[in-house]
C-alpha cells in the first residue's frame, strides 16, 4: 500500500502542530512573522483549519527572513519563548493578527504581545536565554 507523498523533513516532536498526527493532510508553513505574504496567508490557514477540521494538521516552523524583515527574528523568538508557558499558538496568533501595527511601530509594539496574551515576563526572559530557542528558529 502506498502511503502517498512524504514530507522532506518529517514532522518532529519539537514542531508546533495543531490537529491530529493521523490527519489525512499535513500543511507545513515555514513562516516569517513580518512577511506581508505570510500575514496575508494567516487568515486563509485559519479558514482551512476551520473548514477541514480533523482532516488537516497544521505545522508551523519559524523561518525569519532577517535581511528583509528586521523584526522577524525577534517575533520568532517571542513565539518560541512563549511555548515554554504553553502559549505558542496564542502568541503566534497575536503576532499575525497585529502584524501591521507592530511592523509600523517597531520593537516596543511587538513586545505588547507579552501582556496581551498574559505571559509571565520573567519566565519569558529566562526562556529566551535558552540555546534551544535559537536552534528552533531557521533564519536566512
Amino acid at each position: 500500500m502506498n502511503a502517498g507523498p512524504q514530507l522532506t523533513i518529517p514532522v518532529r516532536p519539537q514542531d508546533h502542530a495543531q490537529g491530529s498526527a493521523t490527519a489525512a493532510v499535513t500543511l507545513v508553513e515555514y513562516g516569517d512573522y513580518q512577511c506581508p505574504y505570510c500575514g496575508a496567508a494567516y487568515p486563509l490557514v485559519k479558514q482551512l483549519q476551520q473548514q477541514f477540521g480533523g482532516v488537516l494538521r497544521f505545522v508551523f516552523r519559524n523561518f525569519p527572513l532577517t535581511q528583509a524583515h528586521p523584526l522577524a527574528q525577534m517575533a520568532a523568538e517571542l513565539a518560541e519563548g512563549s511555548a515554554a508557558q504553553g502559549k505558542f499558538w496564542p502568541m503566534h496568533d497575536w503576532i499575525y493578527e497585529n502584524q501591521q501595527q507592530w511592523t509600523d511601530a517597531g520593537e516596543e509594539a511587538l513586545l505588547e504581545g507579552i501582556a496581551a496574551i498574559g505571559l509571565d515576563a520573567s519566565a519569558l526572559e529566562r526562556a529566551l536565554k535558552h540555546p534551544q530557542i535559537a536552534q528552533r528558529i531557521k533564519a536566512d
